[in-house]
């Protein structure tokens, strides 16, 4: 419906839902937090800070078991690809499941899974009969409980807050990432020395009763669009059907599909640059391991902050914006590449950081914005495969770049890479600008 059509809008029940005014604006630093005014997001978001807290967590306490099993950097490796090729591969089946299903019931089922994971693994290093393969089985299990899940959890924040809080909730949900991933680390480094690797398996199980508790508070009669007169009518495809109506919507909307593969593409050119920051902290700018922890925390800042800024501009992204930024994340990668001075580089880092942040979330926005409420789950599936499912394989083209020519050529390599095909997204944008417009 546009903004000249003055008939009474109806739901999917033919009747004539009640007028919702707009909410007052926020001021000042409040507006960094608009959505939370919204209770069902509030439980939400909470119950996810505390998760990923232990989730990060996990993911040290995995990395230093492995270590101390193995000392194998391969293996360390393997264990980090089990857990993301599930992502690859069945991610798109997740966004059936999540179309079909109520949203909030798919996220209690994958949650309820991942703590399970998280109990096992911990009972097997408690009672000392872990052995490497339960590694192996158990990352892999991770993976496909998140390949279901995430697609859900992406598409569920548009039926807690609407379109209109939905650029500042997508915000909020990377800045809490972002944190997270500054936090849980060092909390698992403190543990780790305290009382062992054992304790983290356990306190991240226990981290997952946040997130079960607070969908379960969830009220679902004041979600915003829960297409439920869809779900009569999916019952009667099968997977594939739903599949292909999803992909085919990617596929014919020119908004979502210049979206998907040019964001995708450059994250997976040029979102790799943790792969060489050892390198380029040795062997480039000689700073050491200290200077290597402070390029890895810049980009982390740099994300935190975009998450913030996004969040307080609450802004409804455009086709246009997303492409600048990516083009300037292209330019800023590339003098990285090239730059020997230390100060310099560690600007550029956070710099990049924060417009790779920036770019990716714009474009996850515009997408969820676009996206109608019953296919949302299936579209949302298709974004986690190029956005996410990119990320693995940019790791390992970064890795073979680097072998053959060194980092600052790979990066470099990279980043040019990037800018071309920000470039050619730029030239077709036409279409995927009227699409957006009209869907507004």
């Amino acid at each position: 419906m546009t903004a000249e059509n003055t008939s009474q809008p109806t739901d999917l029940n033919g009747e004539t839902p009640a007028i919702i005014l707009p909410k007052p604006s926020e001021k000042g630093l409040l507006r960094v937090i608009t959505s939370l005014r919204q209770r069902n997001f509030r439980l939400f978001w909470c119950g996810q800070m505390i998760s990923l807290i232990g989730s990060y967590m996990q993911s040290i306490g995995e990395t230093w078991l492995v270590l101390e099993l193995t000392h194998s950097a391969w293996q360390l490796g393997l264990v980090g690809a089990l857990q993301a090729v599930p992502i690859l591969l069945f991610s798109i089946f997740g966004g059936v499941f999540a179309d079909r299903w109520p949203k909030r019931r798919v996220l209690l089922v994958t949650q309820a899974a991942a703590m399970i994971q998280a109990l096992l693994l911990w009972a097997l290093i408690a009672t000392g009969t872990l052995h490497l393969w339960h590694l192996y089985v158990l990352a892999l299990l991770l993976g496909l409980t998140n390949s279901l899940g995430r697609p859900a959890s992406r598409a569920f924040v548009v039926e807690l807050v609407g379109r209109e809080d939905l650029p500042n909730a997508v915000a909020l949900n990377s800045s809490l990432s972002s944190l997270m991933r500054i936090v849980g680390p060092g909390l698992a480094g403190i543990i780790i020395a305290a009382s062992g690797v054992t304790t983290l398996f356990l306190l991240n199980a226990l981290s997952f009763l946040a997130v079960l508790v607070g969908l379960a508070l969830i009220k679902s009669h004041e979600l915003h669009a829960q297409a439920l007169g869809y779900r009569s009518v999916g019952e009667r495809q099968n997977a594939w059907q739903s599949l292909r109506e999803g992909v085919a919507y990617v596929w014919k909307t020119p908004a979502v599909l210049l979206l998907v593969l040019v964001v995708g593409l450059v994250l997976l050119f040029g979102s790799n640059f943790n792969v060489v920051l050892p390198l380029f902290a040795t062997n480039v700018l000689h700073v050491g391991a200290t200077g290597f922890g402070f390029l890895s925390a810049a980009t982390g800042v740099g994300a935190l902050l975009s998450g913030l800024w996004l969040a307080w501009s609450n802004q409804q992204p455009t086709i246009r914006r997303v492409l600048t930024g990516m083009l300037v994340f292209g330019v800023l990668e590339a003098v990285f590449a090239v730059s020997h001075l230390y100060l310099l580089s560690l600007v550029l880092i956070a710099s990049v950081g924060f417009t790779e942040e920036t770019f990716a979330m714009q474009a996850m926005t515009t997408i969820q914005m676009v996206a109608p409420d019953h296919l949302s789950g299936r579209v949302m599936s298709v974004q986690v495969l190029f956005f996410d499912g990119s990320l693995p394989l940019g790791y390992l083209l970064m890795g073979w770049l680097s072998g053959l020519f060194g980092a600052p050529i790979a990066l470099l390599t990279g980043a040019l890479l990037s800018l071309l095909v920000a470039g050619a997204g730029w030239i077709w944008r036409k279409p995927a600008e009227k699409n957006v417009a009209a869907s507004h």
